[in-house]
């Protein structure tokens, strides 16, 4: 599904990756574990195609593909999603309007029909309920006067809405209280087969104990420097970061 081979990458002349190799498989998760500064979050904007970082040498090939060579909008019409630590606010669009308009964007770039509205509509409302959200929700200015709770939650509703092949999770985990982190843990469960896989990066340990990974490495420096699968996370969580640097 994704293979990263031999990837350096820098920002202002500063190394953050470092030659790195990681591979994702169809349907598997795959959690990226690392403290501030490890890395994490440059992996995770060089796969969406943020702009400001200098690909010094290497690929990232997503079904063969290699996505350095296209820009994001490209990207996420081959069915990549990426979910945000800091969602954009976007004032004067409303949620619903915002949602449509990326579902069809995609659509379009794979010569699909628009989606039918009443059916969007449907679909919309039933996966907003599911995560808690009401109606008057969905007619909100896209991410403004969200709290971080709410955020997150309609990072989780675009990804059940939009159904990417693999979805890239940025600490999609910060800063939520214990209920909200369950939701938004359900949604992404929910996501989850056979087909769909997930890159999850995380500084802490309770997402992965309610999404269970398939493979962990921990990320640092700009480099893995330890892997293996969820008893790693137990770990890591009783010994620090600083057994692995």
């Amino acid at each position: 599904m994704l293979k990263i081979s031999n990837l350096s990458v820098s920002v202002e002349n500063k190394l953050i990756i470092n030659n790195l190799d990681l591979e994702i498989g169809e349907g598997k998760k795959v959690a990226v574990m690392g403290p501030n500064g490890s890395g994490k979050s440059t992996l995770s904007n060089v796969i969406s195609g943020k702009p400001g970082y200098n690909i010094k040498e290497g690929s990232i090939k997503f079904e063969d593909t290699d996505i350095l060579k296209i820009n994001p909008d490209e990207r996420a019409a081959m069915g990549i999603f990426m979910a945000f630590q800091y969602p954009v606010e976007i004032p004067g669009i409303a949620n619903s309007s915002f949602l449509r308009t990326a579902i069809n964007s995609i659509r379009k770039k794979n010569n699909i029909e628009p989606v039918n509205t009443r059916i969007f509509l449907e679909e919309l409302n039933q996966i907003a309920s599911k995560l808690g959200l009401d109606k008057s929700f969905l007619s909100r200015d896209m991410n403004e006067g969200f709290s971080g709770g709410e955020k997150k939650k309609n990072e989780i509703l675009q990804l059940l809405l939009l159904k990417p092949k693999l979805c890239v999770l940025d600490e999609i985990d910060s800063g939520l209280d214990i209920d909200s982190l369950k939701v938004i843990s359900k949604g992404i469960s929910e996501y989850s087969n056979k087909k769909n896989s997930m890159l999850i990066i995380t500084h802490y340990q309770r997402l992965l104990d309610h999404v269970i990974p398939d493979e962990v490495h921990i990320f640092n420096k700009g480099k893995i420097v330890e892997s293996g699968d969820h008893d790693l996370v137990k770990i890591l969580e009783e010994k620090g970061y600083k057994e692995f640097s």
